[in-house]
C-alpha cells in the first residue's frame, strides 16, 4: 500500500494518495509536489506540505481529484471554488465549475488590462514580462512576443495568428509567481486561445491548459508541452518534430 501524503491546507490537516493526487489531473500543482517540482512551498514539522489556501474548499477538490464529484453550491462559493482550482491548476474543474456558473457570471474576469498598444509599447523593452497579467480578448497577431514570459497569465480567447513566439514561457509554477492576489490573478487558462501559425519553436507550455486552442499550422517543435491539457486542440499541419508530450491530455485533439 501507498504511504499517505500529507498535506496541510491553510491549518487544516488532511491525508490523500499519491494516486489521487496524479491520476486525474497530472499537471496540477498538487502532482507537481510528488515530483519534486514544488520547491516554493514549505513543509510542517511532522513533514506535511503547507499550502496557504482555504482548508475548508479544499475538500471539494480532493472529491474532485478522486471521483469527479463536483458539489452543489451557491453561486458565491463556486466562484471561490473556481479560484482554488485556478490555484492548484485543475482545468477539468474549472470547466465543471464555469459550465455550473456560466460564462456570463465570470466575465468580469475575462476584461484584459492591457490594451494593444500598452502590449507593444512593453515588448520594446529588452526584457519583457506579462506573469499574472491578464491579456484575454486581445489581439496580439503578427506581434514579436519572442521570449516573453506569459506564466500565471490569462489569455482566454486571445488571438496570436502569426504572431513570433519562439521561447515565449507559459507554463511555469505557479507558486514561483509573485502575484497571488485575486481577482487579477488568474492561473493558466488559454481555453479556445488562438495560436494559428503561431511560431512556437521550443516554447515551454509544460502543463497548460490549451483546451479548444487553435494550433493548425503552427510550430511547436521543440517545445514542452508535457503534462499539457490539449483536449479537442486543432493540431492540423501542425509541426511538433521533438516537442515533449509526456503526460499531455490530447484526447479529442483534431490531427
Amino acid at each position: 500500500m501507498q504511504p499517505p501524503v500529507l498535506l496541510n491546507i491553510g491549518g487544516i490537516r488532511h491525508k490523500t494518495t499519491a494516486d489521487t493526487l496524479t491520476q486525474r489531473e497530472p499537471g496540477s500543482l498538487l502532482a507537481a509536489v510528488l515530483s519534486g517540482g514544488a520547491h516554493g512551498l514549505p513543509t510542517t514539522e511532522e513533514g506535511a506540505v503547507f499550502v496557504d489556501r482555504d482548508g475548508e474548499l479544499f475538500r471539494h477538490v480532493l472529491n474532485w481529484l478522486r471521483d469527479g464529484a463536483v458539489p452543489a453550491l451557491p453561486d458565491a462559493e463556486y466562484r471561490q471554488l473556481l479560484r482554488e482550482a485556478e490555484y492548484y491548476r485543475l482545468p477539468g474543474l474549472i470547466d465543471c465549475i464555469s459550465e455550473r456558473i456560466g460564462d456570463d457570471k465570470i466575465e468580469s474576469s475575462m476584461e484584459a488590462e492591457l490594451t494593444r498598444k500598452d502590449v507593444i509599447k512593453c515588448i520594446q523593452a529588452d526584457k519583457v514580462r506579462f506573469r499574472g497579467v491578464n491579456l484575454s480578448g486581445l489581439d496580439l497577431s503578427k506581434l514579436d512576443l519572442s521570449e516573453v514570459d506569459f506564466s500565471c497569465g490569462c489569455i482566454e480567447e486571445t488571438k496570436f495568428s502569426h504572431a513570433n513566439l519562439h521561447k515565449a514561457k507559459f507554463g511555469e509554477q505557479i507558486f514561483k509567481s509573485p502575484l497571488w492576489t485575486e481577482p487579477t490573478f488568474k492561473v493558466q487558462t488559454y481555453k479556445s486561445a488562438d495560436l494559428t501559425g503561431a511560431n512556437l519553436t521550443g516554447a515551454n507550455l509544460e502543463g497548460a491548459n490549451l483546451k479548444g486552442a487553435k494550433l493548425s499550422g503552427s510550430n511547436l517543435q521543440g517545445a514542452n508541452l508535457q503534462r499539457a491539457y490539449l483536449r479537442e486542440v486543432d493540431l492540423r499541419e501542425t509541426l511538433l518534430t521533438g516537442a515533449k508530450l509526456g503526460g499531455a491530455n490530447l484526447l479529442g485533439a483534431i490531427r
